[in-house]
């Protein structure tokens, strides 16, 4: 895949995409370019075969401290709400999709978290499938310090991650809280010194992997949060038998029985 965007660096290697925040001199604040950018990468994510899974991060000091105010206050009124109302990509408009993306895209997506990530930056973190921090990053569900609600997906996505009291606290206060307090409540799957190579380290394992199963799984596990009991049932069934027999499968089982590394085709292109 090749996506050019100034906003968020895109890098393939591996069948690893590293999708970085690049806007360091603002703690990769966001602004509406670098929104449209993140609609273009996953756009771009969303239908390239060769990517397996994706490691999320942010350049500089800070994965994302939030929205930029002083673009948001500089939007009009007008324009402001006609982009909150409309549907721009399925069930999202174009501030949700930054954070929706992640969890709707095919392959799994983890987050390497550092810094600051607060508001906006903690609501895309949430769209990833895992999040690995540093010990010194803060996080925080910021929106009310400003007289504003999540509005990213946020909601959604913390729904059935946390506890629901935990969750009001969270919204409600608005406080800042530790990597480790994030790790204790559920918020971030793990911690390390270097939340890059550790995000990448999983990534790698993800890759090795039948791709055909991997996706078939991300399909599940958020059909799990999201879809009914008889219906993820069904699902779980069509999964199923859409790999079954299927030569990714049989590579799997004869790699495993050999004690070998299994080796799988590429994925077909849906360009």
């Amino acid at each position: 895949m090749t996506v050019r965007c100034e906003r968020v660096r895109t890098d393939v290697a591996g069948g690893i995409a590293t999708v970085t925040l690049a806007r360091p001199a603002k703690l990769n604040a966001l602004d509406m370019e670098m929104f449209e950018a993140l609609a273009r990468v996953a756009s771009a994510l969303a239908e390239s075969a060769d990517v397996h899974a994706v490691v999320l991060s942010g350049e500089g000091r800070a994965f994302c401290a939030g929205i930029d105010l002083d673009v948001l206050q500089a939007l009009p009124r007008e324009e402001n709400r006609k982009l909150l109302a409309t549907r721009s990509h399925g069930a999202s408009n174009i501030f949700q999709h930054a954070a929706m993306a992640w969890r709707t895209l095919p392959m799994p997506v983890i987050a390497a978290l550092h810094g600051s990530v607060f508001g906006a930056g903690l609501q895309i973190a949430l769209g990833a499938d895992m999040r690995v921090a540093a010990p010194t990053a803060r996080l925080s569900v910021m929106e009310l310090k400003w007289g504003l609600v999540p509005d990213m997906g946020g909601i959604a996505l913390l729904r059935g991650l946390l506890r629901d009291d935990v969750v009001r606290r969270l919204v409600y206060t608005g406080r800042i809280i530790s990597s480790e307090e994030a790790l204790a409540i559920g918020l971030v799957t793990q911690l390390d010194e270097d939340p890059l190579r550790a995000a990448t380290a999983v990534a790698k394992d993800i890759t090795e992997q039948s791709p055909q199963a991997v996706r078939a799984a991300k399909r599940l596990m958020n059909a799990m949060a999201d879809g009914r009991t008889a219906d993820l049932l069904r699902q779980e069934a069509e999964e199923q038998l859409g790999l079954l027999g299927r030569s990714e499968n049989l590579e799997a089982i004869a790699a495993n029985l050999e004690g070998r590394a299994p080796a799988f085709a590429d994925l077909p292109s849906r360009s």
